[in-house]
């Protein structure tokens, strides 16, 4: 393992595809500041690989500041909630003001001036604003995560069912692991794609039928796709609790998906990853623990 001396920020340290970039960059010999919001187990863990742990908040410019010292290169992911415009600002001056070289930004592939949704509507401004600062700038863009199978799936009596407002739209879901890949990539040579903004995409491109069928072929058991209308689909989001803001935005690019904003397949994880992304059918059998029970935010049955 080489060493580097290199320092690098990843925010949204024990996401998805934060914590698996923090993963990859330790692996191989580089230094890693993970910024979170609270020190739990997840924060240990990264600690314990090698990290270095500040605690802090992308809405406190302080914080931001102080996270960004020393930093050559920064990924910046923001959760869907209301604030990503302030978190973003606040990140572009502080790295400003420090010299940070790079930043890798998670945006989104539904991101454009006339969105309907409130955050894919944010997230255009907030690209806008970073393409306007000296940072060597790479929006990425994917396409829904192949972790949405497992966040918006219901095991009932023996079998799989997924609920969702897409109608027969098509996408290739794309695995957090592969976007960590990209990023990684993206941070430690980052001149080739300055002012970028690629789509991610898994290997293949299916409807959630497709979907269904390769799930049920994989685990064993039946699984069923039954569209939705985005209004069931939103009500059940209010009802289990969900921010309004994330209500909106799941609404709007439901209707983006049946319009095509998320279709398409290309070679982006390979060609920037260097790794072939997964299929539905490895995400499937690595994370078939996941679909023991129902996830977080299934759509129950009327």
């Amino acid at each position: 393992m080489s060493h580097d001396d290199r320092l690098f920020l990843i925010t949204g340290a024990t996401g998805k595809t934060g914590r698996g970039t923090v993963e990859l960059l330790l692996e191989r010999g580089h230094r890693v500041r993970a910024l979170v919001h609270r020190e739990d187990e997840r924060s240990r863990k990264l600690a314990e690989a090698g990290a270095e742990i500040a605690v802090s908040d992308l809405h406190d410019l302080d914080g931001v500041t102080a996270a960004v010292r020393g930093v050559r290169g920064a990924y910046l992911c923001h959760p869907i909630l209301p604030g990503l415009i302030e978190a973003t600002a606040n990140f572009a001056q502080a790295a400003t003001e420090a010299g940070v070289r790079s930043v890798v930004n998670m945006s989104q592939i539904s991101a454009r001036r006339e969105s309907g949704s409130e955050a894919a509507r944010q997230h255009w401004l907030c690209e806008r604003l970073l393409d306007r600062t000296d940072l060597l700038t790479t929006h990425i863009r994917p396409t829904f995560f192949a972790e949405w199978l497992t966040n918006w799936w219901e095991k009932r009596d023996g079998q799989g069912y997924l609920r969702l407002p897409f109608g027969d739209g098509r996408h290739a879901p794309i695995a957090a692991a592969d976007q960590s890949y990209v990023i990684a990539a993206l941070l430690l040579d980052p001149e080739p794609y300055d002012r970028a903004a690629p789509t991610l995409h898994g290997p293949v491109e299916l409807d959630h039928h497709d979907i269904a069928r390769i799930m049920s072929t994989t685990l064993g058991f039946p699984v069923h796709y039954e569209p939705i209308s985005v209004e069931e689909f939103a009500s059940a989001m209010t009802a289990r609790g969900a921010h309004p803001h994330f209500v909106q935005h799941l609404s709007n690019v439901a209707v983006d998906y049946q319009n095509g904003v998320f279709a398409g397949t290309n070679h982006n994880v390979e060609q920037i990853g260097h790794r072939a992304p997964l299929s539905i059918k490895q995400f499937v059998t690595e994370h078939r623990t996941d679909f023991d029970t129902s996830g977080p935010y299934f759509v129950p049955a009327l």
